[in-house]
């Protein structure tokens, strides 16, 4: 780095600065004008033609929109511009340097990008290309050039602090620059490192689904975060965000994502969980056992675990999705059966043997209902197209029967009561036929009463006789065991899938609820059948799902292989990330020494070669605050901020939080519904850590150890990669956690 190159440089950021501030004044003003232009017209509307002063209305609300968005968004990156350029020569045309950052900026005059949003084809030059030769891909077509160099820039508060040309030796010195930073800060950063693997995840395929399997901390929420920011910059003219949704673990991690989102320009996405989505679109209330509760249940008594995982194990796997198919046969077979012959009056109209055709074959594919209404209005359609022929017909034949008596009777008095009372006869029967007409396909449907879903799947587990019906290869103990633990109304996180389901085949899922793009993040602790009852009800397979089998904490009811997802998804991508950016060397070896203990044949996590400070193991038979405040000492000595001390249960976190409160250790139990203080010591239980990071941890092990059996050792597993640069471990013996 040169004096010379550092000026120049410091003089282009001041001058994109500078003119950013004028666009920032410019839009300050277009919001003004707007506002005022929107008043005036209201003040206006009484007095102007309507549609004129309606449509002005509209105009300016749009333009105040654009303004205040790009407003918004130069606000946003005003303190760091860009964070990357690339020296580069398209094919044929002259070189150019590009400047590269969270947003698009171009010259109103020149139209020459100022900034290019790191989202564009162009910029995938920075993340994928070596220098020298390479290519790129533009709406599906490939493009040439040269790439002369890449370099990074260190920006803070508008002031160049530092830049570095990147080749693959500056590309490692970079990332673990970065790799060295704060967890609070490290996530919106990621944008500026992304490496060529992940890069590759964020810009597949986006009218695919994908699969990711990623080794703790190797930056699967952060890649899916930005594919969704990548996926509404490529396809966001196709795609409103509302039609987007990320299914979140808990409201915690929402909670921890939500910095993120604005700063991708993703924030008007669906962000929620998936209890929470369920009982939305059913518009249901329910009272959900909390999973967690059920989890910490499970580790205090590990003897119920056999007894429980069978029916949750049940409730989420392809039998019984297949259970639930046969329910819905079983339910249209029901109703088929009720349909009739149509008449009005003697006039058959429509065969019910037609309409049960309709129902089960013609219509099939929609909802039951839907296919109900459907059939209602193709019985008014042929009633109403009908009833003219009947009465054509009716008055023909009284007409033929008048003319006969008027031609055929020499008695005139019979002749005129026969004609009067074929007259009155008729005069009483047309208008009957028409009244018969506008009510006979209401009439008709009447038998058909709507149900409620939850009320289907009641009756589904509690009666043997229907559950032998539609599961005849089930065992009867099983039967027997299933329908008993069904005896009180109790509701499961696993009963949502159900649910769900019954509800998309029979009544529909409300276009509201209908999000095209789903991704998903810590997939593994979905069970097969929550996410088949997904796709079916969403009708798409639009999904990025991300996991790590080796987390799968709640594998009692979810995933424990892959293959019955790419099954589910037969167009999906799978990919793999077995590189971890969050830990150090130190901190994984540990933490690889646990893997190694799992049942599952999961490959080793390799760490990016990051060394820190070794693991400590603090022996102590108890728990005492005075080694956490020393511990804390040395880690703040250490310029770390953001510190979890994570113990098993969450019966453990609440004591030990009680212990902290009468010392001098600021402390925060966090729960699902916590905001996190990062000045306090966050006491949180092993199972909310998941999808969390932390610049170091404390882990504790005192009266409930971690016990050498699958689910511990997947929860030991989930705390110990919690830690970037700095692991404590303080307990009686290091068998505690499972370390020799």
């Amino acid at each position: 780095m040169t004096a010379q190159d550092f000026k120049q440089e410091q003089q282009r950021l001041h001058e994109t600065i500078h003119y950013m501030d004028r666009i920032l004044n410019s839009s300050k003003r277009d919001i003004e004008t707007a506002q005022e232009n929107i008043r005036t017209a209201m003040a206006n509307v009484e007095y102007l033609d309507s549609s004129d002063s309606f449509l002005n209305i509209l105009m300016n609300t749009r333009f105040f929109e654009l303004a205040r968005n790009q407003k918004e968004g130069l606000e946003a990156i005003r303190q760091k511009p860009y964070f990357a350029r690339i020296h580069f020569q398209r094919e044929n045309e002259d070189e150019e340097f590009l400047y590269i950052g969270k947003t698009s900026l171009f010259h109103s005059e020149t139209h020459e990008p100022i900034i290019v949003d790191w989202r564009s084809p162009v910029a995938n030059v920075y993340y994928d290309g070596r220098l020298g030769d390479i290519t790129y891909d533009v709406r599906d077509e490939t493009h040439s050039g040269h790439l002369f160099a890449k370099r990074q820039y260190k920006i803070e508060n508008g002031e160049l602090i530092n830049y570095r040309d990147v080749d693959l030796t500056t590309n490692d010195e970079l990332l673990q620059e970065a790799l060295e930073g704060k967890a609070d800060v490290r996530l919106t950063e990621i944008v500026s490192t992304i490496q060529k693997e992940q890069n590759e995840i964020i810009r597949a395929h986006l009218r695919q689904p994908i699969l990711v399997q990623g080794a703790a901390g190797s930056g699967k929420t952060t890649i899916a975060l930005h594919r969704i920011s990548y996926f509404l910059y490529t396809m966001g003219e196709h795609f409103n965000p509302e039609q987007l949704m990320i299914l979140a673990p808990n409201r915690l991690f929402i909670d921890y994502i939500a910095d993120v989102l604005p700063e991708l320009g993703v924030d008007k996405i669906c962000q929620t969980t998936y209890a929470q989505y369920v009982l939305d679109a059913l518009n249901l209330k329910l009272k959900l056992q909390n999973p967690n509760e059920q989890l910490e249940q499970l580790i205090a008594n590990p003897s119920v675990q056999q007894e429980y995982a069978m029916i949750s194990k049940t409730k989420g796997s392809a039998f019984y999705e297949l259970m639930m198919n046969r329910y819905i046969e079983h339910y249209e077979q029901q109703l088929a059966a009720l349909f009739e012959d149509v008449f009005i009056e003697k006039y058959r109209i429509m065969k019910g043997e037609h309409l049960r055709k309709l129902f089960l074959v013609e219509f099939h594919y929609m909802p039951v209902e839907k296919r109900l209404e459907r059939i209602k209005k193709v019985i008014q359609t042929e009633v109403k197209r009908k009833t003219a022929a009947v009465l054509a017909t009716l008055n023909t034949r009284y007409e033929d029967a008048i003319g006969r008596a008027l031609n055929g009777m020499r008695d005139a008095e019979k002749r005129r009561r026969t004609v009067t009372k074929l007259i009155d006869e008729r005069d009483a029967r047309v208008p009957k036929i028409k009244q018969e007409a506008k009510s006979v396909a209401t009439v008709n449907m009447k038998k058909f009463q709507k149900v409620k879903v939850k009320q289907l799947y009641r009756e589904l587990l509690t009666n043997r006789e229907l559950l032998g019906e539609v599961a005849p290869e089930w065992p009867l103990e099983d039967v027997a065991h299933f329908i008993k633990a069904h005896q009180k109304e109790r509701w499961v996180l696993e009963d949502l899938a159900a649910l769900y389901f019954l509800q998309a085949k029979i009544k529909g899922i409300d276009d509201k609820w209908k999000m095209r793009v789903v991704f998903i993040d810590e997939v593994q602790d979905y069970s097969y059948f929550q996410l088949a009852a997904l796709k079916a009800g969403l009708e798409t397979d639009m999904f990025t799902m991300v996991g790590d089998l080796a987390q799968g904490i709640h594998s009692y009811r979810s995933l424990t292989e892959w293959q019955p997802v790419l099954s589910l998804f037969p167009r999906a991508t799978y990919a793999t990330l077995q590189k971890s950016y969050r830990t150090t060397i130190e901190i994984m070896d540990v933490a690889n020494e646990i893997l190694m203990q799992m049942d599952e044949d999961l490959p080793l996590v390799e760490p990016v070669v990051r060394h820190g400070k070794e693991p400590e193991f603090i022996v102590a038979e108890g728990f005492d605050p005075a080694i956490i405040q020393d511990v804390l000492v040395k880690i703040r000595d250490n310029q770390h901020q953001s510190i979890a001390l994570i113990c098993k249960t969450t019966h453990e976190a609440v004591q030990l939080i009680g212990q902290l409160e009468n010392s001098d250790v600021p402390a925060q139990l966090l729960d699902e519904n916590s905001a996190i203080d990062q000045q306090k010591l966050l006491v949180i239980p092993s199972h909310l850590a998941k999808g969390l990071e932390f610049d170091a941890v404390i882990l504790t092990s005192f009266d409930t150890p971690y016990d050498d059996n699958p689910l511990d050792r997947k929860l030991l597993y989930v705390a110990l990669t919690r830690a970037m640069h700095e692991l404590y471990l303080i307990g009686p013996s290091k068998e505690a956690f499972l370390m020799k």
